[in-house]
């Protein structure tokens, strides 16, 4: 039984991401990003060489260079040199 409810757990969770925002940072150093969904505020921090998935309904980003974006939770985001290039 425990199996069953693991797989379904992990199934939404699959469902979930495939349609969040990926953020790669190819700096060599950690960057934070700030995440603002409704009045809930979170920082990530993406080390360096990493890869994070953020916003799977949306949300705003306060990018390490102080931008602010609005992401609909399907883009792909590179972060080089410090600043975020949305694809």
């Amino acid at each position: 039984m425990k199996s069953i409810f693991a797989a379904i757990a992990l199934s939404l969770a699959m469902v979930g991401a495939s349609a969040a925002a990926s953020v790669t940072n190819k700096d060599d150093q950690s960057h934070i990003l700030i995440i603002t969904e409704g009045s809930t505020k979170v920082e990530v921090v993406v080390e360096a060489g990493a890869s994070a998935l953020v916003c799977p309904a949306g949300c705003f980003v306060t990018m390490p260079s102080g931008d602010r974006e609005t992401l609909s939770g399907e883009e792909t985001i590179e972060i080089i040199n410090g600043n975020a290039v949305i694809k």
